[in-house]
């Protein structure tokens, strides 16, 4: 059998340096792990600031005067609503309302957007949209660029120390801060944070400058799905993939009100249905009995050993110090509070359908 070959970051000499633990994911070699651990690279995020190298995401740059048009044709999104340098969180469906990926839309000028999308879902996504923009006036450009992520309480500060000022950014924000360089103020941690792409020679200054800080430290994929799972925040492939739509992934409230009534975007047909009809399954969060982790892929039962739903994410949270998970289970079954069973290699583990998030978001909001 052919294995597929992985591709690289561009700064993986640097990860092999600071003693990174490797692995695939969606395609890409990634650092998983650094020596420190993932206990304290997920601690030291929340209560410092953690670096995470997102490269593997891709940033698309969408430019013409119908930039907006295909935006709103391929999202449930206004675009031309949108002020400038305002980033709006997003879906991009298929017909069927599925979940082809979830993206970041930010507005850099009256007709230039730049788009944030998943590392697995690049190139369906490019695909997609090149699809839709047939015929119409857009520029589709995926950018070579080193992403970096720089999270927690203490991220604003570090920037400051090397010249880069974000007093006046706020959550969901993102602007083009100098020539082919990209920073938006979000974080898919729950912390404060921000998110840079530029190119990579410049990436290794930056970082030379960045690591000399010692409040700051490199952190891998596994603190980060901690991180995101404490905040309540879905993984693509895991918690939202084209066999899932908005209102059962309790995403509802990315889509504008006016748009869910008589939006023309695509899906918005068997979206509206769903919804008048009702989802069958609603995604929530899962806090098991005791500290035992459910993992994604397992299976929950309610009292009568009825299969009600399923695990898609699920850990041990650092810093809400007890095991956390998502998943889907009937929509009957969903309220808060509702005890359920998972089975843990024929254990029979109590979960109770919990709040999200796990942690308070502690976002730098206007």
């Amino acid at each position: 059998m052919m294995t597929k070959t992985l591709r690289r970051l561009q700064l993986e000499d640097l990860h092999s340096q600071a003693g990174a633990r490797f692995g695939a994911f969606a395609g890409w070699n990634m650092p998983v792990s650094y020596p420190a651990g993932v206990m304290k690279e997920h601690l030291h995020t929340r209560e410092h600031v953690g670096i995470f190298d997102i490269s593997h995401m891709k940033l698309i740059r969408i430019s013409g005067s119908d930039a907006a048009d295909l935006l709103d044709h391929a999202c449930p999104i206004e675009a031309r609503a949108l002020r400038s340098e305002q980033s709006k969180y997003t879906l991009l469906l298929s017909e069927r309302a599925g979940i082809i990926d979830d993206l970041i839309v930010t507005r850099l000028g009256d007709e230039r957007f730049m788009v944030v999308a998943n590392a697995g879902n690049a190139a369906t996504d490019e695909a997609h949209l090149r699809d839709l923009a047939l015929g119409l006036d857009v520029n589709i450009e995926p950018l070579d660029r080193v992403f970096l992520a720089i999270q927690g309480p203490e991220a604003s500060a570090v920037l400051a120390g090397i010249g880069i000022e974000t007093e006046d950014m706020f959550f969901m924000q993102g602007r083009e801060i100098r020539d082919d360089w990209f920073m938006s103020r979000s974080g898919y941690t729950g912390e404060d944070g921000f998110e840079i792409g530029l190119p990579e020679h410049e990436a290794r200054q930056l970082l030379g400058r960045l690591m000399a800080d010692e409040r700051i430290m490199w952190i891998g994929l596994a603190a980060r799905d901690s991180l995101r799972l404490e905040a309540g925040l879905c993984l693509h492939g895991n918690d939202i993939t084209p066999d899932i739509d908005p209102a059962s992934a309790a995403l509802m409230w990315a889509i504008p009100k006016d748009l869910r009534a008589s939006g023309k975007f695509l899906g918005s047909g068997a979206l509206r249905k769903i919804i008048a009809e009702g989802p069958n399954e609603k995604r929530v969060g899962l806090k098991p009995d005791g500290r035992q982790p459910v993992r994604g892929g397992t299976l929950v039962f309610d009292e009568d050993g009825e299969v009600i739903g399923r695990v898609t994410s699920g850990g041990f949270g650092p810093s809400a110090g007890f095991p956390v998970a998502t998943g889907f289970v009937a929509s009957d079954r969903a309220a808060i509070g509702t005890m359920l069973y998972a089975d843990v290699r024929g254990t029979k583990v109590p979960v109770a359908v919990h709040s999200l998030p796990f942690t308070l978001h502690r976002y730098r909001k206007g």
